[in-house]
């Protein structure tokens, strides 16, 4: 159930496109399910492999018209941007390194663009591409989707009201367990590229969920990243990039913060946790039990606040689709982002429309901030742990 007036459509579905997320892709499918959720977008075109024979598949299989099959997302750009019909923004779910490309080829064909995260594989290509952004002038929606959770909003607006005073500690972790043994080698699809760094970046685990915990971090405490000392290991022999990072942060007006990402926990299935902690109180949540977020104030006993419970804000009612009790997580996390996207795509589209101020979602802006993030956590590693600035 949405909630009135928060994903209203004005002018039918909004026509989108996908580059990868063919037969065998995870992530892929979360994006379908999560743009179709508040039933504001409809999946037009695709160029869903970069096998043709495969996209072709694929495309068959969701029911899309063969003729907006595309061999490469560089044929998909040019021909839907022709069209009277066209897609009007353009998904990527592909691996890190083909984020570039593609958004490139939509953004100069004037289509918006919803990307998975991290923005790029390379520090170079996220800058080259924060400026194309700016010169196309259309929208970018990065989907680090944990900032679509209503209860991390809930955590936002709490710091942004001042209730835990000064912010002086952020602590963060995101923690799994399958990378422990070398998956990678039996052939599997998600570990293979995962830990190829010519597909995933320098950054293995740091790439792939540090950046989630950082981000998070950031979106809630709005705090902004001065310096880090990097630990980073690649535990299981053989493997080319990290699977496990502990890493200290220094945030601008002294704050401090702590995060650690790790592949090779057993026992941890997608454990993300924030910790934030104010001269007046702190905030506790857990993406395994996200409808629930943690509230001590200075001397008081903890309180438990509930999504769409007593004490939840604004905020997270706003991107809150079911009832109390009720529970919501990764795809409606997922959803909220293309909800968001909706919302600024619907805005745009009118003469000087501009974004309601309410609408949040993480920018280009973000994901140049995680590609940095990473490069210096892989920088400071390598100097043994030396302080480096982003």
């Amino acid at each position: 159930m949405a909630i009135e007036g928060t994903h209203s459509k004005t002018a039918g579905r909004i026509r989108l496109g996908m580059v990868g997320g063919g037969q065998g892709a995870f992530i892929g499918g979360v994006h379908r399910i999560a743009a179709r959720i508040d039933d504001e977008f409809e999946l037009a075109a695709g160029a869903l492999s970069s096998d043709p024979e495969r996209a072709l598949a694929s495309a068959k299989e969701l029911g899309l018209d063969p003729d907006r099959s595309y061999a490469s997302f560089a044929e998909m750009a040019k021909a839907e941007a022709t069209r009277a019909d066209g897609i009007e923004a353009v998904a990527i779910v592909t691996p890190n390194h083909m984020h570039f490309p593609a958004a490139k080829a939509f953004l100069e064909a004037g289509i918006h663009v919803i990307c998975d995260k991290p923005l790029t594989s390379t520090l170079a290509d996220a800058r080259k591409l924060a400026a194309i952004v700016e010169k196309s002038g259309k929208l970018f929606v990065l989907t680090h989707n944990y900032t679509g959770y209503p209860m991390v909003r809930q955590a936002r607006e709490m710091v942004q009201s001042g209730v835990l005073g000064t912010i002086r500690l952020v602590h963060a972790e995101y923690v799994q367990d399958w990378l422990t043994e070398p998956l990678e080698k039996t052939g599997q699809k998600q570990a293979s590229w995962r830990t190829d760094p010519a597909k995933s970046g320098a950054g293995g685990a740091t790439g792939d969920i540090g950046t989630h915990a950082y981000n998070l971090g950031c979106f809630v405490s709005g705090l902004e990243l001065d310096s880090l000392s990097a630990d980073l290991d690649a535990f299981v022999d053989g493997r080319l990039v990290d699977d496990n990072a502990h890493i200290m942060m220094r945030y601008k007006g002294g704050a401090k913060g702590m995060l650690w990402a790790s592949q090779v926990a057993p026992g941890n299935e997608n454990r993300l946790c924030l910790r934030i902690f104010g001269d007046k109180g702190g905030l506790e949540w857990a993406q395994e039990d996200p409808n629930y977020l943690w509230y001590t104030p200075l001397g008081k006993p903890k309180q438990l606040i509930t999504r769409n419970g007593a004490g939840a804000g604004a905020a997270a009612g706003r991107v809150s689709r079911i009832p109390a009790g009720h529970p919501e997580g990764y795809l409606e996390g997922f959803a909220t982002l293309y909800a968001e996207a909706a919302r600024a795509i619907r805005a745009v589209r009118k003469k000087n429309g501009r974004i309601p101020k309410d609408v949040v979602f993480p920018t280009v802006a973000d994901g140049l901030a995680g590609v940095a993030f990473v490069a210096a956590c892989v920088k400071s590693s390598k100097k043994n742990g030396a302080w480096v600035k982003p």
